[in-house]
């Protein structure tokens, strides 16, 4: 059953994994504008005071396929959606990342300023023992994304009411004409929002991020 559960206890919850022996994946969920990067952020500080060098992150955003390739399948308006990601590859850093085999690894960044992928861009070192995964789709029930669920230990899903979803969202435009701004929004976020709402399987911990 899913419980709630508040950004101080989550992170106690996790300094106790990030210290113990076994290499440990768990799932940070949640629609466009939650604020995943906002938590992961704050969850590897409280980390890095109480477990050092034993937490890690790895976001699903550097494995956004380049706008290149997006445009050439006429994707790159639906940036974001389930099919503009490499699963396959963010599947096999999974499997890396779990095999735990005692060397470091090298993951890709997304880097929102040039809107690309930087591969190598982070290095998660070999006495991580929690991997915080961030992404939106990670509990997606749909062929091949349902399969990433045999890598957590825990999953937990940032719960936000659609309205300030949406007010966040065309806040991360601000910088485009208002017009532009509300298409891509209606266009593009708004549809992989209700996606990650609607065809996300429950988590274990629901964090209210409003």
């Amino acid at each position: 059953m899913t419980q709630t559960i508040t950004l101080p206890d989550l992170l106690d919850r996790l300094a106790v994994l990030a210290r113990s022996d076994r290499r440990q994946l768990v799932a940070l969920v949640g629609p466009p504008g939650a604020g995943k990067s906002h938590v992961s952020d704050a969850l590897a500080a409280g980390l890095a005071e109480q477990a050092p060098g034993r937490a890690a992150i790895l976001t699903m955003d550097g494995y956004h396929l380049d706008d290149g390739l997006l445009a050439a399948r006429g994707d790159l308006a639906r940036k974001g959606a389930p099919h503009t990601f490499d699963l396959d590859g963010f599947s096999v850093m999974l499997d890396r990342l779990a095999a735990d085999d005692g060397r470091p690894v090298l993951v890709p960044v997304f880097d929102r300023a040039l809107e690309i992928s930087r591969a190598g861009a982070r290095q998660i070192d070999a006495a991580a023992r929690l991997i915080v995964v961030e992404g939106n789709y990670l509990l997606l029930d749909r062929p091949g994304w349902r399969d990433l669920s045999r890598h957590f230990v825990l999953t937990v899903f940032l719960q936000v009411p659609h309205q300030i979803l949406r007010d966040r969202l065309l806040a991360r435009w601000k910088d485009l004409p208002p017009e532009v701004a509300l298409t891509k929004v209606e266009a593009n976020d708004l549809p992989n929002m209700r996606l990650v709402c609607a065809e996300s399987r429950p988590a274990d911990l629901v964090l209210d991020n409003t």
